[in-house]
């Protein structure tokens, strides 16, 4: 047995939302008590993308003028299809304190909110996974594993994670926050069940210098979509939709978004794929590759939880929901559940409400999910919108990088472009 002080919540999870309903938990004077299987954090720079909101919420943690140091700011988002730039969305018009989208490594945001953390006395327990959960009216009683490596086979030596020391608690709440594995929805018995076929990509992270556009470039095409993300250091992202389905092996890439499609049955990636992929999608972009510091397919899965909880567990993030990657929804939204949920659970800690306030949260993700992930119908903009933005208006709502009354505002946008000529692409 090993013994640590007994937490108020226990967060399961130590990607960035869990990181961040830790920090935001601690904030509002609660226990908590972080676990993580991994042994440490992302060590690669997978780039993520910050809408404004979420901007809004860290900087309600403190962290905003640390993130934003190490980020790159882009005002406004291009729709392009062929070579033509079909629109331009002001993201700087939106009502925020924060108008624009920040993209940043995972490694960086993990890195400042684990050290926000242990300025608030939170160590994340690396090495640490939940081994069982039973959930109680008043506590959850759960079960942590702590593990050790231990040297396997003979011929080719390498390390298998072994249990070394369990604890037994209880605990008034766990926070699912472990991706589309979680266990905590597993031990739940929530069910995850795929809304929509899954979606391939082709991603490339590459140094690229010249004329590179200063904002989020979404290629729309009939049956696909692609994505250009200008990072920080001088580096884009790419991603391009990949119109067949691909074997996939079992490998989880890091950043929890993403299911890493097994090598042997990957199409060929190399530096002329890439050429011949912007010549097809992009040929607006002039920018010069300087080098790819990574290249994957993924598979992006398209799923819903049948509830984002009950009782004393709870789920933020990927564990409760799976989406495309052009919008970059499924890390903010799960930022503002965190935050969500965190509020009420902190009252609920401090005595200031009952735990079935709780059920409010479950039935808000459940509308907002099912309305990003197209389960239930969309309003469509009137006749007078450009009939090129009208016929992808389903597609719009999965690749604008934003939620709520941000997205609807970019959507109204969107709609009130009526009968606009395309713009040569150079003119962003």
């Amino acid at each position: 047995m090993f013994r640590r002080a007994k937490p108020d919540v226990l967060v399961v999870g130590a990607g960035p939302v869990g990181l961040f309903a830790a920090l935001w938990l601690t904030r509002r004077g609660v226990k908590v008590e972080v676990i993580d299987e991994q042994w440490r954090g992302t060590t690669r720079s997978y780039a993520l993308a910050l809408h404004p909101r979420s901007l809004e919420l860290l900087d309600e943690l403190g962290v905003a003028g640390d993130v934003l140091a190490r980020a790159r700011r882009l005002g406004g988002i291009g729709l392009y299809e062929g070579g033509e730039r079909y629109a331009h969305l002001a993201v700087a018009a939106l009502p925020s304190k924060f108008p624009f989208l920040a993209t940043i490594a995972q490694s960086t945001l993990e890195e400042i909110l684990g050290d926000a953390l242990a300025r608030n006395g939170v160590k994340i327990q690396w090495n640490h996974r939940l081994g069982h959960l039973e959930p109680a009216p008043d506590a959850a009683r759960v079960t942590i594993e702590a593990l050790g490596k231990v040297p396997v086979g003979y011929a080719i030596a390498r390390n298998e994670s072994v249990v070394m020391r369990t604890r037994t608690l209880d605990v008034p709440f766990v926070l699912g926050a472990d991706g589309h594995g979680s266990l905590v929805r597993q031990q739940s018995d929530l069910d995850f069940e795929a809304v929509s076929p899954a979606q391939y990509f082709a991603v490339f992270e590459a140094d690229a210098t010249g004329e590179v556009p200063d904002e989020v470039c979404v290629v729309l095409e009939p049956e696909r979509a692609s994505v250009m993300w200008p990072m920080p250091d001088g580096r884009v992202r790419w991603s391009f939709e990949l119109p067949d389905p691909i074997e996939v092996g079992d490998g989880r890439d890091k950043d929890r978004l993403l299911l890493a499609v097994d090598a042997e049955h990957a199409p060929r990636l190399d530096d002329d794929r890439l050429t011949a992929l912007l010549r097809a999608r992009a040929p607006w972009f002039h920018g010069h590759i300087e080098g790819v510091a990574w290249r994957t397919v993924v598979r992006f899965e398209r799923r819903l939880a049948s509830a984002f909880g009950a009782g004393r567990a709870w789920l933020v993030g990927d564990a409760g929901h799976l989406t495309g990657p052009v919008g970059v929804h499924s890390m903010n939204v799960g930022l503002r559940e965190a935050a969500e949920l965190g509020d009420d659970v902190a009252r609920v800690v401090a005595g200031r409400a009952p735990a079935a306030v709780l059920d409010d949260y479950n039935q808000a993700r459940l509308r907002e999910w099912r309305y990003l992930l197209g389960v239930t119908p969309r309003l469509h903009p009137g006749d007078r919108t450009d009939p090129w933005i009208a016929a992808r208006w389903d597609r719009l709502v999965d690749c604008l990088p934003a939620s709520g009354a941000h997205l609807e505002a970019l959507l109204d946008q969107a709609a009130s472009l009526s009968m606009l000529p395309p713009q040569r692409a150079a003119r962003w």
